[in-house]
């Protein structure tokens, strides 16, 4: 069962258990005489705003990732926090139909039990999903493919440990070996598949979709070079924390049906907060585009006026997810600048072009990205894509740049406003710090704050 299939039958879980909710709420507000209703309201459209609401406000807290292994405790607690949150929201909504409809102050009081039938209904069928579930899963139906990473002895352990919780839902299908010469014995049930090299065509041939690491947590130049190669797939990544860890609370770990893990590649986003990203993206990328028309067309006049060449500039980026995508710019410098090959823009670069240089003091070459922005091969705020080139360099070089390409490229980041412009490949690594810290520290406020920055950037003239 894939990802698809299992946020479906969330959908249609919840579609059925929101509606009956919905039924059993109708009957007690209109059908049972406790509440004098003058006019008897509709069912079926209410119901179906009813199920919209509660579809989009589940999806938008996370309610709709996959819970293949998780607590049905935390879910559970997720969902009271949601229901009481949208019952609230609710309670202002009925509060405006009642006064319409001329309902006396009481009736208002029944959303208390619409929260409760609601909290019980959707509750109830979740819990027998999700038993239903573990069920498949213990039987074999439903797992995910996975692969242990590691020593013989240490990977063979994890994959004994393993078996005993097949509500886990991982299915080991191979082993990655750390050690050229652990050629796997014959009487062992789970093959050796190769080594960390071998990573590129194992996961797609195997279809692997959970990566379990076995080595010692003091081993950290193995573990970085892992957890690195492993970055670069959109696979879940998880090691075994050591007992003195857990006690010592250096890691934090999720008990998952009473066996300790560490997710190290967990959702960077909620997806609410996804979402509304991607509104404020798309809101401000075509304000910008649409409001400043006249003063774009005005800079696309002077760059043909000032320089022979097109408009724009093209260059092959590395996006999301290592995608590649045309980054879109106005043009700075001489059509044949690059005639030669590639090299780093110095600040008295002779081919930049007059135009180019305010352009770049004011950051407005960048202005056309936010077409890149609307296509979603870009966010406002986010790492600088970088050429395919360094982006290979960087990757041999830097433990978990991969990680690096798990968001969305930026027109400006936390790198841009507390770094210089790049002149050297040493500024790239430089920035790729800023940039690790923005993904472990990335949240909407976090992007307020870049945005607001760069406006002063711009405003002041810093730039080059």
């Amino acid at each position: 069962m894939n990802g698809k299939s299992e946020r479906l039958i969330l959908f249609m879980t919840d579609l059925v258990t929101v509606c009956l909710a919905w039924l059993l709420y109708y009957l007690v507000r209109v059908r049972s005489g406790w509440v004098e209703v003058p006019i008897e309201p509709d069912f079926v459209a209410p119901m179906i705003f009813i199920y919209l609401f509660w579809g989009i406000l589940f999806f938008l807290v996370g309610l709709y990732r996959p819970f293949y292994a998780a607590s049905r405790f935390d879910e559970l607690a997720l969902l009271f926090k949601t229901i009481s949150f949208g019952c609230l929201f609710l309670f202002f909504v009925i509060f405006f139909d009642d006064a319409g409809t001329g309902v006396s102050v009481s009736s208002r009081l029944l959303i208390v039990i619409y929260w409760a039938i609601l909290l019980a209904s959707v509750g109830s069928g979740r819990l027998v999903l999700r038993s239903i579930q573990r069920r498949l899963l213990i039987n074999g139906i439903g797992v995910h493919k996975t692969i242990v990473i590691g020593t013989p002895s240490r990977a063979r352990q994890l994959r004994d440990e393993v078996q005993k919780y097949p509500a886990l839902g991982f299915r080991v299908v191979g082993f990655i070996r750390l050690d050229r010469r652990w050629a796997g014995a014959s009487e062992d049930q789970t093959p050796v598949l190769g080594g960390l090299d071998d990573l590129v065509t194992i996961i797609p041939t195997h279809d692997i979709r959970e990566a379990l690491i076995a080595v010692d947590s003091t081993d950290h130049e193995r573990l970085l070079q892992i957890v690195s190669r492993c970055s670069a797939f959109n696979i879940g990544v998880k090691i075994v924390p050591d007992l003195y860890e857990i006690i010592s609370g250096l890691a934090k770990t999720n008990a998952i049906y009473g066996f300790p893990l560490i997710d190290v590649s967990p959702q960077l986003l909620k997806p609410w907060e996804e979402g509304v990203k991607r509104i404020i993206d798309i809101v401000v990328s075509g304000t910008v585009l649409a409001a400043g028309l006249p003063l774009w067309l005005l800079v696309a006049v002077a760059i043909k006026m000032d320089s022979p060449g097109p408009v724009f500039y093209k260059q092959e980026r590395v996006g999301k997810d290592g995608q590649h995508f045309s980054i879109l710019k106005f043009r700075s410098m001489l059509q044949y600048a690059e005639r030669e090959g590639p090299r780093w823009a110095g600040k008295q670069d002779p081919r930049v072009t007059r135009v180019g240089k305010v352009l770049r003091r004011l950051h407005l070459d960048e202005v056309p990205q936010a077409l890149n922005v609307l296509k979603g091969e870009m966010s406002l705020v986010g790492p600088r894509p970088e050429r395919p080139m360094f982006v290979e360099e960087l990757s041999r070089e830097i433990p978990m740049y991969p990680r690096r390409l798990r968001v969305r490229p930026g027109i400006t980041g936390w790198a841009q406003v507390k770094h210089k412009y790049d002149e050297s490949i040493d500024d790239v690594r430089k920035k790729v710090q800023y940039d690790f810290f923005y993904i472990e520290n990335i949240s909407l406020r976090m992007d307020f704050k870049i945005l607001l920055s760069t406006v002063s950037h711009m405003l002041m003239g810093k730039g080059h």
